[in-house]
């Protein structure tokens, strides 16, 4: 009697990778090496859908945390220029033990440094002011009129330069000056992922020396005219 065998397949999937796109992939993301190769498996081997899709991976990784508490943290400062500007910020983690840790004080220069550079006035959009908002609107609606573009597409027009005027002066929106390619969201979401812990940017203050005061304008060349037509 011929006993029947149960045939098995194992499914082979082609890896279109190697180990250094793996390496190349973490040191790019900051990812674990298990989701780079996971990334790259689901990409079939393309290193830019594979960080697309790392990048969703942390979005999606950080909004689960959301609901978590992060009341703990630090106040990370930062001077740049020799003095000539100074920043405070406030990041909260989870647990006292992250905050810590090596990993999240990098962070919080990251952010510092990024303050410094880039002069945000507001850490997300829901931070700005309606009023704020609304004078901004009307400021471009204004230009693109005087532009002279058809009053049907200045509505549009208007959105995307309001998206621009967000860039420019809320922080998780900014491109993050040591990596363009990143938001500071993204960022904070990349990282969030790595750490394991809710991050969130709650506050910062930023000082430049002699900001809101009156300033010299000195300018040699009138100096040195001014003082030839003296001595004549």
């Amino acid at each position: 009697m011929l006993r029947k065998t149960k045939k098995t397949t194992r499914k082979v999937s082609n890896m279109n990778f190697t180990a250094k796109d793996v390496a190349d992939l973490r040191a790019k993301t900051n990812a674990g090496m298990m989701d780079c190769k996971k990334a790259l498996v689901e990409c079939d081997g393309d290193f830019d859908k594979a960080i697309t899709w790392l990048r969703e991976k942390g979005i999606a990784a950080a909004a689960k945390k959301q609901s978590r508490i992060a009341s703990e943290g630090i106040v990370t400062s930062y001077i740049h220029m020799g003095g000539k500007i100074g920043v405070l910020v406030e990041i909260n983690c989870e647990t006292d033990f992250v905050a810590k840790t090596d990993a999240f004080q990098e962070i919080g220069h990251d952010i510092a440094l990024q303050i410094a550079a880039a002069a945000p006035k507001y850490v997300r959009i829901e931070d700005v002011p309606a009023e704020e908002v609304a004078r901004e609107k009307e400021i471009l609606r204004n230009q693109a009129l005087n532009e002279g573009k058809p009053a049907q597409i200045v509505d549009k027009m208007v959105e995307g330069r309001v998206k621009k005027f967000y860039q420019d002066v809320c922080l998780l929106e900014q491109s993050f000056v040591k990596n363009p390619d990143l938001t500071i969201q993204q960022y904070i979401n990349e990282k969030t992922l790595q750490i394991g812990e809710k991050i969130s940017i709650r506050r910062f203050a930023r000082f430049e020396m002699g900001e809101g005061l009156e300033k010299r304008n000195d300018n040699l060349a009138e100096e040195v005219q001014k003082q030839m037509q003296g001595n004549k």
